[in-house]
């Protein structure tokens, strides 16, 4: 929420919703996601309460596919699961037909395969994969399988000689946001995911004694990225599309995910128009299709976590609004540093907004959800909202302390 200070006073007033959209809004003082009452429905289901809004979803798919069809690129979009994977969340996107799946592990496929995507439909980008995962993943036929690694290369062509594989490459260029170092999966940092370009002849070499045919080239370099960030997207474009006369008969290329949300007020939302006229310039004309992974621009934006508050207390000057969850309901502000916007679920006439420190209820010294945000008073049994809660929540949640319960509900306005 945008706030000014007020003159003469330590007390902050809302400015503007910065964050408000169809589908997220106050109507009559109270919250509502996807037309729901977001106080009512934590008091029906319970909190810890993830909530996610299903027609967001396909707009945020039908915007990136639109963008890529104005700017005349050939495409496929594959939702990367990792963000993500609460199973009717999965099978509304399966249902929507507007993307496949990026997988990352055999477990990834397997629940994709389970809510309907066929191995055609999924493209597996993976790490430090053992042979066993990888006589798994050889038997879905159809599936896509990016190497990221000389060893994943060698081990794969023993399996499955003559195989079609694509070739996950680091470029040494990473993007992230707001140059946020801890999501940059390149760089000048050695990445432990990607065939570095100076060792792209002996991945090549490898191919060819197997007679691995490289048909695909893969280059994902960050997280979150917004339009300050897209001149490092043109540097990467432009390696890949260098790279194509090197590889040979390459049918695709896939940039990788990484597209970003607004999640403070001075954000604002991605160029699409700007980021596909990258796309294109660089790949439109190469006689290849364009891959593009989003996960959190999908479904980050889409979701809400509620949670209780439990204690509100001063200690030294500093306003504590405890709450029923921690860091291991919704881990990204401690470990990335990313916020999650924090509103009351019932908006009080007159409320005064001051600077609070939202904690969870894990006892460990970094799980705080916020520090010195405005937020308005509120009391203990009230709800808070944290907004742009659909990605990287319950996916990366754990049981900590024996705290991990938690309910996911999707919802159809």
């Amino acid at each position: 929420m945008a706030e000014r200070t007020r003159q003469g006073s330590g007390t902050r007033v809302a400015a503007a919703d910065w964050w408000t959209r169809p589908g997220l809004e106050f109507v009559e003082r109270s919250l509502r996601v996807a037309g729901h009452e977001a106080e009512r429905l934590a008091r029906e289901l319970g909190t810890p309460l993830f909530l996610y809004d299903a027609e967001r979803m396909g707009e945020k798919l039908s915007m990136l596919h639109a963008a890529l069809d104005a700017a005349g690129v050939a495409h496929r979009v594959f939702y990367a699961m990792k963000s993500n994977r609460f199973l009717p969340l999965l099978s509304h996107l399966r249902q929507l037909g507007l993307c496949g799946i990026d997988a990352c592990s055999p477990g990834e496929v397997r629940c994709a395969r389970q809510v309907g995507f066929l191995p055609h439909e999924i493209s597996l980008t993976a790490t430090s994969l053992s042979d066993a995962d990888l006589r798994e993943l050889l038997r879905s036929p159809g599936l896509w399988i990016n190497c990221d690694s000389a060893s994943a290369v060698r081990r794969l062509g023993r399996m499955a000689p003559g195989r079609e594989i694509g070739l996950r490459l680091d470029p040494g260029i990473g993007l992230g946001y707001r140059g946020n170092d801890k999501l940059l999966y390149s760089g000048a940092r050695r990445a432990k995911m990607g065939i570095a370009l100076a060792d792209l002849p002996t991945a090549l070499d490898l191919c060819s004694r197997f007679d691995l045919r490289v048909a695909g080239l893969h280059m994902h370099c960050g997280c979150g990225y917004l339009d300050p960030e897209l001149r490092l997207l043109d540097e990467i474009l432009g390696i890949a599309a260098g790279l194509l006369g090197e590889l040979g008969d390459v049918r695709s290329v896939n940039i990788g995910g990484g597209l970003g949300i607004p999640l403070v007020a001075e954000d604002r939302p991605l160029d699409l128009a700007a980021w596909s006229a990258i796309v294109a310039r660089h790949l439109g004309d190469g006689g290849v299709e364009v891959w593009v992974e989003p996960g959190d621009f999908v479904v980050k934006d889409s979701g809400v976590l509620l949670c209780e508050v439990t204690s509100v207390e001063r200690k030294q000057g500093v306003r504590f609004v405890g709450v029923d969850a921690g860091f291991n309901t919704h881990i990204l502000p401690a470990i990335y540093g990313l916020p999650l916007q924090a509103v009351p679920c019932r908006r009080e006439e007159g409320a005064e907004i001051s600077d609070a420190t939202i904690a969870g209820n894990i006892n460990e010294a970094l799980d705080l959800f916020a520090v010195d945000v405005p937020l308005p008073e509120v009391r203990e049994g009230d709800f808070l909202a944290f907004l742009n809660a659909g990605g990287y929540g319950s996916a990366m949640s754990s049981d900590h302390c024996l705290r991990g319960d938690h309910t996911e509900a999707v919802l159809w306005r």
